[in-house]
């Protein structure tokens, strides 16, 4: 394929599936200004979408299909994206995964796949978790996987779901470091570095990220589309 052909269109409107405005902003961030990204938020009556799959693709794909099916008809929208992301630390054989975001919650209800819990809850609980293991067990990473569904008119048939994933190695430090980022960002070193993301910053982290490696992956289909 020639480069002729792999062209983004000018403006294309994205219907991030996620209220968490931290992460819609950094989408958009990465993804820059070809992209216009609508948070959830904005839309009055969306549903709420459980995320009870075991797997991150499982959630991004339920996420995104359902949205994009709801979504239809309704506003001016190109395509819904679906992240699901999480930590996955090799001393806790994968824990918290898919649970990163309600991983503290779970503590009081283990059935409960909606209660998120506040990030220094969830820090709090890791870093209880591996208080007596040492620098060199203590390896992680991020992992997420985005579902990237067309938004087509109501009745054309089942949506097909494009997945994209990336991954960044790295490891947990013993306290939180720096203001920057969410989520664990204050707890995760990545490799190669002696800083957290949260001390990293904005710039530094969409270069290394998870995220970033599967939207380099979203944006490089969608110009060739």
């Amino acid at each position: 394929m020639s480069a002729d052909t792999c062209l983004i269109p000018a403006v294309i409107n994205l219907l991030i599936a996620t209220r968490n405005r931290h992460k819609v902003a950094e989408i958009q961030s990465i993804l820059g200004p070809a992209f216009r990204c609508q948070p959830l938020a904005e839309l009055s009556n969306a549903p709420e979408v459980v995320e009870d799959a075991p797997t991150f693709a499982g959630n991004a794909t339920k996420k995104a299909t359902e949205l994009a099916r709801w979504i239809a008809g309704k506003a001016e929208l190109n395509f819904v994206l679906a992240d699901d992301s999480g930590l996955e630390v090799d001393a806790l054989g994968g824990q918290p995964g898919v649970h990163s975001a309600r991983f503290a919650a779970l503590d009081a209800n283990p059935a409960d796949q909606t209660q998120n819990s506040p990030d220094a809850e969830n820090n709090a609980k890791l870093l209880r978790l591996l208080q007596n293991v040492p620098a060199k067990q203590r390896t992680a990473r991020f992992h997420c996987v985005i579902a990237l569904v067309e938004v087509r008119p109501p009745g054309s048939g089942n949506p097909q779901v494009q997945l994209f994933d990336g991954t960044c190695e790295g490891r947990i430090d013993f306290a939180p470091r720096g203001s920057g980022g969410f989520g664990y960002d204050p707890l995760f070193i990545p490799n190669g570095y002696e800083q957290s993301f949260a001390e990293l910053g904005e710039a530094a982290k969409n270069q290394l990220s998870h995220r970033a490696q599967a939207l380099a992956k979203l944006g490089i289909w969608l110009s060739c589309k």
